[in-house]
This record gives structure tokens, C-alpha cells and sequence, in this order.
């Protein structure tokens, strides 16, 4: 475990043991100012290089109707981008078994209190969405583009090394993938597995050079959506295209998954999209 925490955390859930709530609580979430870790990448919160959303989804959800009988459903979260704060993971994981024990007239409220907490915490707008657990939108699909992870490469770095991406003079459009992508919670040193996507217009990325580029993140310690966006810094500064997306998908932890994606304006990812390991 990192004993250092930055000052943000000090008082975050995370890392900590906890007591299960009984009650619907919006107190629970614990909000992130991302300005603090995109300092150091040269991001400024107020002029922001990309677009993008944080995507949750939440499959530990379950209320009380009015005569008691439990309800289930899966909750899809959109934070955008451009919200000052992110919502700490454990926190979120809190808030959301707060409504276990917790009587509700029906859907349409659940859904409200969602939106209302989670908008207060983010500071921006937060997009929910309640699906029913055999929805088919939650059906996995596969990852657009070409899977990089069988070159043979030989790998020794496993910390951030952004001069491995070189490119060469041919100008391309193309979608490029890996699964091999694994990153450290920065409290827990928890590892966090995922799957990501660079969809680009520019010059010709190197494979190797990216495939050794994203497998350096192994040791690397940061929040998922930070991971996202040090890789589209990375990027735009090393590879300079004209249009670019980064998307990942992590592997769910404690019923909640996470898909941040950044892009350059105007750029969209494939939607709806949820991968087996989700």
C-alpha cells in the first residue's frame, strides 16, 4: 500500500476499512480534484487539450420498493471530461450499497438521487442510466481495429517511457489495440487491468514501439482516468496526429467497471461497447 497519499486522499475510503452502509447516505462519495494530477502533464483545467467522458457502470445495484421487495438493475454512469472533480472508487462502491436497505417509490426516483448525488460530487452534469441486468447493450462485444499484443517484442521498461513511440512518414488512419494494458491504484497498489483503443489519423505509429510503450504503465501508479490521459498527452506530443482517441476499458472491481476515453474534438468512441473481461 502507498502510505504517501497526496493530500487529496488523505481522508478518502480508499485503502481503509470500512463499515457496509445501511441507509441511503450521498454523503459516502468523496470527490478528486483532477487538477492536481494533470498538473504535472501540463494540463490545464481551464483550456483542456481533449473531450471526453468517464463511463461507470455499476452492476452491485439493488432498492427496496415500498413493500419491500428488492429490485435489481445495472446503472451506467457518464461523468464528463471537463468536471473538476472525479469520484473516488470506494466511496462510489459506498454510496451505491447505501441504497441496498433503502425503500424508493420506484425507478424514476432512484434514478434522480443518482443524478443529483453524483453531479454534487462531480461538479458537472453526470449522465445515468438504469438498465435491466439482461439489457443487450450489456452483451460483450469486441474491441475495434487490430490487436497489437502478438508482436514479439522484447519488453523492459515498466514505467511511463513516452519516447518509445517513434513513427515513421507515412500519414494513415487506423484503430490499434491491446489487453495488456495494467496500471497500480495509488492508494491500495491494487492492479488494474484493462484494455485499451488509439483510434488515429497521422503519422504511422511504430507497433513495437507502442505495444512497449503502453506495457510500461505495469508499474506505474494513478487513477484510471489520469493512465488515459498521461497516454493522449503522450501522444499528441510525440506523435502529433490530426485526430485522436484514447480509450480504455478496466476490468471491474467490486461491482464497478470504469472506461475513460479522451479525444482530440470531434472524436467519438464506438458505442455501446463492453468487453468480456468487463
Amino acid at each position: 500500500m502507498n502510505t504517501d497519499r497526496p493530500d487529496t486522499l488523505r481522508d478518502a475510503p480508499l485503502g481503509r476499512e470500512s463499515a457496509y452502509p445501511e441507509r441511503y447516505d450521498p454523503t459516502l462519495l468523496y470527490p478528486i480534484a483532477r487538477a492536481a494530477n494533470r498538473a504535472p502533464l501540463g494540463i490545464d483545467d481551464a483550456d483542456l487539450p481533449f473531450e471526453g467522458e468517464d463511463e461507470w457502470h455499476a452492476f452491485e445495484l439493488s432498492w427496496l420498493d415500498p413493500k419491500g421487495k428488492p429490485i435489481v438493475a445495472v446503472a451506467r454512469f457518464r461523468l464528463p471530461a471537463s468536471s473538476p472533480n472525479l469520484i473516488e472508487s470506494k466511496s462510489w462502491k459506498l454510496y451505491l450499497n447505501s441504497f441496498n436497505h433503502s425503500h424508493f417509490p420506484g425507478r424514476d426516483e432512484v434514478r434522480e438521487a443518482l443524478v443529483r448525488d453524483l453531479s454534487h460530487a462531480a461538479g458537472a452534469d453526470v449522465e445515468v442510466t438504469l438498465l435491466g441486468v439482461d439489457d443487450e447493450t450489456l452483451m460483450p462485444r469486441r474491441l475495434p481495429g487490430e490487436c497489437i499484443d502478438g508482436l514479439d517484442v522484447e519488453i523492459r521498461d515498466y514505467t511511463p517511457r513516452p519516447e518509445l513511440l517513434v513513427t515513421g512518414d507515412a500519414i494513415v488512419e487506423e484503430s490499434l489495440h491491446s489487453h495488456l494494458l495494467k496500471s497500480n491504484c495509488p492508494v491500495t497498489g491494487q492492479p488494474d487491468w484493462g484494455s485499451v483503443l488509439i483510434r488515429y489519423r497521422g503519422p504511422r505509429i511504430d507497433r513495437e514501439g507502442l505495444l512497449r510503450y503502453l506495457v510500461s504503465y505495469r508499474q506505474h501508479q494513478d487513477f484510471h482516468e489520469h493512465c488515459v490521459e498521461h497516454i493522449f498527452t503522450d501522444l499528441m506530443a510525440r506523435v502529433r496526429p490530426e485526430r485522436l482517441l484514447v480509450l480504455a476499458r478496466y476490468v471491474r472491481r467490486g461491482g464497478l467497471d470504469i472506461s475513460p476515453w479522451r479525444a482530440t474534438p470531434g472524436e467519438r468512441p464506438p458505442q455501446p461497447l463492453r468487453l468480456a473481461r468487463q
